[in-house]
């Protein structure tokens, strides 16, 4: 007789590739038969001809997108690789609102088969297209590990990301050429000031008077002003962010080309005296809302309201942004094992008073091989509390500098050590 109970799950390895048209809804309200038909004659004549070549299995579709499994992970970026780059090719001569541009996200892991494939693995892949931006690529860790060196091309650390409904977080990288033009439209951007960054967006003029345009400018400057004063927040010029505007954006791809971790933008509407100032603050790599709020004053003095909003904002978000910075850093893992070992070292010693020290002590030499360890640098943080509630601190303000350097910037040691 046959066992009772659950079926056993059969599970196996495989390279998942997902990918959608970027826009789909946009290209069929404009265009719906022609949009068909390009998209079509795309999978006819390159993406599916490119799946194939490259070994691929095709388990489903759907109206602008694909589910593809590679037995192989360099095959599986080989073909994404070349699939993008041969819609970028046929796309040169169209104008930019008739391209049809996939997202593609590749990842490595566990799938379980029954008719259509299940699994983490297939959770992150979906998840990865999500990040990258029409036309790009973008890859799990594991996936930039087994093809590192491999094929022609190169690798941008987009950091940690918290991805929808996956618990842990999923160190991504975007994928361009080695060399020649990229994929994409735009190029890599600049990389990521090692402190936190933002970027304030020109809000939007919602009171249908043009010759308002100037509060509303004014308005952001003083905001641009109020965040400089931030010592640990690096805040992008006004001449950078205002490049944007009066244009339909992208948060993430604006992070990327300002190289910036987070974007406030807003907008003003005015109602006779009274006028409404919302905003909110976005997390660019993730595309994730960190906060939001409105502001309501009169415009008798509109140079008092402006001071009182922008330090409002100011003073509301800089919490906000650490606490975001606080939980990004603290989960963050080492690839150093010299510093992972010392780590587990001083944690074990924490639990004993007399051993403090040397934790602290262990703890600045894994600081020292990896500056943003999140986990070193917390357990830092509490051996030099512990030291000042004992009484044991030497320098009692200059170890609770130390507690303070961690949240939100480097931890920068002084020239002793309690």
């Amino acid at each position: 007789m046959e066992p009772t109970g659950k079926a056993r799950v059969v599970r196996r390895l495989a390279a998942i590739l997902a990918a959608d048209v970027a826009g789909y809804s946009r290209l069929i309200e404009a265009d719906e038969e022609g949009t068909l038909g390009r998209l079509k004659a795309l999978r006819t004549e390159v993406i599916d001809p490119k799946i194939a070549g490259h070994k691929g299995r095709i388990v489903k579709t759907t109206g602008d997108g694909l589910l593809v499994e590679f037995a192989s992970v360099v095959d599986a970026l080989r073909c994404a690789a070349e699939i993008q780059a041969a819609l970028a090719e046929s796309n040169a001569a169209l104008p930019p609102d008739r391209r049809i541009e996939f997202r593609v996200g590749v990842n490595v892991g566990d799938v379980v088969e029954d008719d259509d494939i299940f699994g983490d693995g297939v959770n992150v892949a979906a998840r990865l297209e999500g990040l990258a931006e029409p036309g790009g690529i973008c890859v799990s860790a594991r996936v930039q590990e087994d093809t590192a060196g491999k094929l022609d091309l190169a690798f941008e650390d987009m950091g940690e990301q918290s991805l929808k409904n996956i618990a842990r977080p999923v160190r991504a990288y975007r994928v361009g050429p080695a060399s020649g033009p990229a994929f994409t439209r735009a190029s890599f951007g600049p990389t990521l000031p090692d402190k936190p960054s933002i970027a304030v967006l020109p809000f939007a003029n919602m009171s249908g008077d043009p010759e308002r345009q100037y509060f509303v400018d004014g308005m952001v400057e003083e905001i641009i002003t109020a965040l400089s004063r931030i010592r640990w927040l690096f805040v992008l010029a006004r001449n950078s962010s205002f490049t944007y505007k009066g244009q339909a954006i992208d948060v993430k791809q604006v992070g990327r080309e300002l190289g910036v971790r987070y974007v406030l933008e807003g907008s003003v509407r005015k109602a006779g005296q009274r006028v409404r100032i919302t905003g909110q603050l976005i997390d660019a790599l993730a595309g994730t809302n960190l906060w939001a709020d409105r502001f309501d004053g009169s415009l008798e003095d509109v140079f008092e309201l402006q001071d009182k909003v922008a330090s409002s904002v100011a003073g509301v978000i800089e919490p906000a942004l650490q606490a975001a910075e606080t939980a990004r850093s603290s989960g963050r893992p080492t690839t150093d094992l010299t510093a992972y070992d010392l780590y587990l070292r001083a944690s074990a010693m924490f639990s004993s008073s007399a051993q403090v020290p040397e934790a602290l002590r262990l703890m600045e030499q894994a600081i020292g091989r990896d500056p943003r360890y999140g986990p070193a640098l917390a357990l830092a943080a509490h051996c030099c509390l512990r030291l000042v509630l004992d009484g044991r601190s030497e320098d009692r303000r200059q170890t609770v500098g130390r507690v303070s350097s961690s949240h939100g910037a480097p931890w920068k040691w002084p020239a002793t050590t309690p």
